[in-house]
């Protein structure tokens, strides 16, 4: 098939259990995605979630970033808060900081940022919060990528001189205007339709509800593994790219 990218990041969210509360799929994720955002504490996980996380995460090869959210575990941070630009800066390095300390100790590293839920959208429509987070990651640390949605986000970031991951969604439906339509909480939804829209996404594409052809480039792929059925997606995503001969690798080595 023409045009389809031969390379690209694969990521999931994880580290989304809270003590004795369980969610999502984080072991048979990490079997087959190169990249994991983890939970900083804020709209879920905790300190011994975010360890677990981190080893699971170095035993399997799979590459660790920090998923910092608002302060919100009753909303799992998908509810959107009044926040200045510094303070949203502020919240993801605090975040930022406690995955680092953990995964130091590991003898792991963390090695790029992505912000969770309504910060990420938030961003997304507030140049001066996606300006505020990219400038607080750079001065903590040039070389942590940040992952943004692929467009004029992700290209702003970019012109700050940031190392930046393009993202695109293959579980989530796409607006007019390329922006990403958050499910407050995420069905399942059907495997097929989902790899499908992953592989539009590596050919350069994808489909707005409303039928409208948008073109986007992207470095990484995310799939939500708060999902119910987040390992049948996964492993349809997975079947689709090795029939189409397309290695998965961590997002650092496209740059």
């Amino acid at each position: 098939m023409a045009g389809v990218q031969t390379r690209i990041d694969l990521n999931a969210d994880a580290g989304e259990s809270l003590g004795l509360w369980k969610l999502g799929h984080d072991s048979a994720l990490m079997e087959h995605v190169t990249s994991v955002n983890v939970a900083c504490g804020f709209h879920a996980s905790d300190p011994v979630t975010m360890r677990e996380s981190v080893r699971t995460a170095a035993a399997t090869d799979t590459a660790i970033g920090a998923h910092p959210g608002l302060p919100d575990l009753v909303g799992f941070g998908r509810r959107r808060m009044a926040l200045r630009p510094d303070e949203a800066a502020q919240i993801v390095l605090y975040q930022v900081g406690a995955l680092q300390a953990t995964a130091a100790a590991e003898g792991a590293e963390v090695v790029h940022v992505k912000p969770h839920g309504a910060l990420y959208g938030m961003a997304l429509t507030d140049d001066a919060i996606t300006t505020a987070i990219t400038e607080a990651v750079l001065r903590l640390d040039p070389d942590l990528m940040l992952f943004w949605l692929a467009g004029p986000t992700a290209d702003l970031a970019r012109s700050l001189g940031a190392k930046v991951a393009r993202e695109g969604f293959a579980d989530l439906d796409y607006d007019d205007d390329a922006r990403i339509i958050v499910e407050p909480a995420p069905l399942a939804k059907d495997p097929a339709k989902v790899a499908q829209q992953a592989v539009d996404l590596l050919e350069g594409h994808v489909t707005s509800t409303s039928g409208k052809h948008l073109d986007v480039e992207v470095d990484t792929i995310c799939l939500h593994g708060d999902r119910p059925n987040a390992p049948d997606i996964c492993a349809a995503i997975v079947a689709r790219f090795d029939e189409l001969g397309v290695e998965r690798v961590p997002a650092l080595q496209l740059l």
